[in-house]
Order: structure tokens, then C-alpha cells, then sequence
């Protein structure tokens, strides 16, 4: 069991540090001058080589690497400054000549445009991908399993038919596609109709203070989870036809039990594996999806400032955000792994 876990968390470990690798490497063979987009062209020599030097851009481009993988590191290394206390808020743990090892937050820099720390960007924006994300998911879930084993248990009819080509289309359909369909249609043409806006936030401010107004959230969670909901059909309705042709399912009707408990007790419960397993790796799939959703909707979340960042050339931003929904990304699938080795034994052997 020991191994397992060591193995899966080796693999994490060395694909997290990959992205980093790649992500650094893109955005540091992009045109243009970070110092000149941090500090503003009329800035003066002295103060411009002063924030080159802060930032290693002095140095090759393989020790500018090291650099930023020791700020990223939860334990790094750094020389024992007053600046550098301000800068990384690290806790020191023991000296090694002028430098000491310490345990501080991973640093992503600062954005180019505001001079701010870009984690405290990504927890600022961060709350409403996660529950744009949650919404999406739990959607995608409850209405593909229903879905799914209506389709499984009407097999051939209009109903299947139209079930299985409407899931085809979800999933070949690209999510900016959809949204600007979804907004045009139910946000615009429609909204007498639906009362729902082309744009809006979670939490809208009001005389009395912030309100919570649902109602914004279903026009991107149903743009969102409209290519998970299709996957979650075909998967439910495959796995349903699987399980109602067992023995067993036969031997529950031949011995008289009511046609509600065979579905919903016996041929579901079994069904559901491969769902379980499409809805965990999805949840950290949405969080990437959510970008240009949210773009569509205005729609305040890590998606859309990430957007902004790109086009304001913020490379700081952009980078800490890609680093942060890989990690996420990493993380649930690795939590996954190891449930299912509790879950099932035989996983572990393999």
C-alpha cells in the first residue's frame, strides 16, 4: 500500500515539475521586455537593471529556471535579508553560510500590470471558477446518469436514438461555440421568456451588502457541463446495458422482483463505477474549460483574469495560473487514484 501511494505521488511530483518546465520555457521565449512592461518604458537605466537583477533576467536562462523553481518550492533556499523576509514570508529553518533553508508559500511572482502578488490574484478570482466549476459538474452528473439509463432502457427507440446523437454533438461541439449559442439564445432572444442575463456574478452588491443571485450561475454551468454531461450519458447507457444483461439481473426478474429495484437497487449501483471515475477526472478538466466559458459570461473567476493577463502580456499571471489549475489538475487525479486503492485491493497490484 506504502509503495503504491509513493509511486503515484513520484508520478504527480515529476509531471507537476514538467509543466513547470514547459510553462517556463514558453513564456520565456516570447517577445517583449518584462522589465519594460513591470516598471513602463519612461522608466529610468538604474531602476530597470535594478528589477532585471531582482528577477535573474542577468543570468542564463537555465539558472533563471532554477530560480523560479526555488521560488515555487514550498522549501527553498534563499540569502537571510530583510527584503527577502518581506518578499517570500518565509519561516527559517536552518542556515547554511550566508543563506538559510526555509518553509514559505510557492512565489509566482508579481503581475506585470499592478505590481501584486499573483497567488494573491489566483485566491481573489479562484472561488468563482471552483464553484462555476461545482455547479457544471453536478449538473452534468444528475441529468447524464438520468439520461444515460432512460437511453439504456429504452435501447433502439427515438428516445435512445436522439439521447446518443445529441451526446455525439455535446461532445464534438467546442465550449466557446456553445456559450455564445447558449448566451445569444437564452440570455438574449429569450430572456423575457428564461429572466436570465447574457452576464453576471455569483455575488451581486446591493443597498444592504452583497446577494447571492443563483440565476447567473445556470447560463455558464449549462454551457460548461454540456461536454461532461454528454460523456456521463453514453457512459451510463453503455455500463446499463452491460449490467441488465448479467446473470443476475435475470435471475431478479425470473424470481419476481419489481422492475423499480432491479434498476435502481442492483443494475445502477453496479453502473456507476465508470461514471464515478469520468465525474473525479472531469472536476479538474472544468477549472481549464472555465476560461474562455467565463470570457463568454464576464463571468468573475481565474478563467477570465488569465484571459486578461494574455492579452496585457502579464506573463507572471498566465504562468501562475496554468501552474495552479496543473496542480489542481495533478492533485484530484492522484486523491482518485489512491480511493480507488482503498475501494478495490486488486488495484494495487497492478
Amino acid at each position: 500500500m506504502i509503495r503504491y501511494f509513493s509511486i503515484r505521488f513520484l508520478y504527480g511530483f515529476l509531471v507537476l515539475l514538467g509543466a513547470i518546465v514547459v510553462v517556463f520555457f514558453i513564456f520565456n521565449v516570447l517577445p517583449g521586455d518584462p522589465v519594460a512592461m513591470m516598471a513602463g518604458q519612461r522608466t529610468d537605466v538604474s531602476t530597470r537593471e535594478k528589477i532585471r537583477e531582482e528577477l535573474g533576467l542577468n543570468d542564463p536562462l537555465g539558472v533563471q529556471l532554477l530560480y523560479y523553481i526555488n521560488d515555487l518550492s514550498p522549501v527553498s533556499v534563499h540569502k537571510d535579508t530583510e527584503t527577502n523576509q518581506e518578499k517570500y514570508n518565509y519561516t527559517k529553518l536552518f542556515h547554511t553560510g550566508e543563506s538559510v533553508v526555509v518553509v514559505k508559500p510557492p512565489y509566482l511572482r508579481r503581475s506585470f500590470q499592478n505590481n501584486k502578488k499573483v497567488s494573491e490574484i489566483i485566491i481573489e478570482n479562484m472561488e468563482g471558477t471552483m464553484w462555476l466549476a461545482l455547479a457544471a459538474m453536478l449538473f452534468a452528473t444528475i441529468f447524464g446518469i438520468i439520461f444515460g439509463m432512460l437511453a439504456s432502457l429504452k435501447q433502439n427507440s427515438f428516445l435512445d436514438h436522439s439521447m446518443v446523437s445529441l451526446s455525439v454533438v455535446g461532445i464534438s461541439a467546442p465550449p466557446f461555440v456553445i456559450g455564445s449559442l447558449v448566451s445569444m439564445v437564452f440570455g438574449y432572444y429569450l430572456a423575457d421568456y428564461t429572466g436570465l442575463n447574457t452576464s453576471g456574478q455569483l455575488w451581486e452588491n446591493d443597498i444592504d451588502g452583497k446577494r447571492l443571485v443563483l440565476k447567473n450561475i445556470i447560463l455558464p454551468a449549462l454551457t460548461l457541463g454540456l461536454t461532461p454531461l454528454s460523456i456521463i450519458v453514453q457512459l451510463t447507457r453503455s455500463s446499463m446495458l452491460e449490467v441488465l444483461s448479467q446473470d443476475y439481473i435475470r435471475t431478479a426478474r425470473a424470481k419476481g422482483v419489481r422492475q423499480y429495484n432491479i434498476i435502481l437497487k442492483h443494475a445502477l449501483k453496479n453502473a456507476l463505477n465508470p461514471v464515478i471515475t469520468a465525474v473525479t477526472g472531469w472536476l479538474a478538466s472544468l477549472m481549464a474549460g472555465a476560461f474562455f466559458v467565463e470570457y463568454i459570461f464576464a463571468w468573475k473567476g481565474l478563467g477570465a483574469a488569465t484571459i486578461k493577463a494574455v492579452y496585457d502580456k502579464d506573463f507572471p499571471v498566465v504562468m501562475g495560473s496554468t501552474i495552479f489549475v496543473a496542480t489542481v489538475f495533478i492533485v484530484i487525479n492522484i486523491f482518485v487514484d489512491l480511493l480507488y486503492a482503498m475501494v478495490d485491493p486488486r488495484v494495487r497490484l497492478k
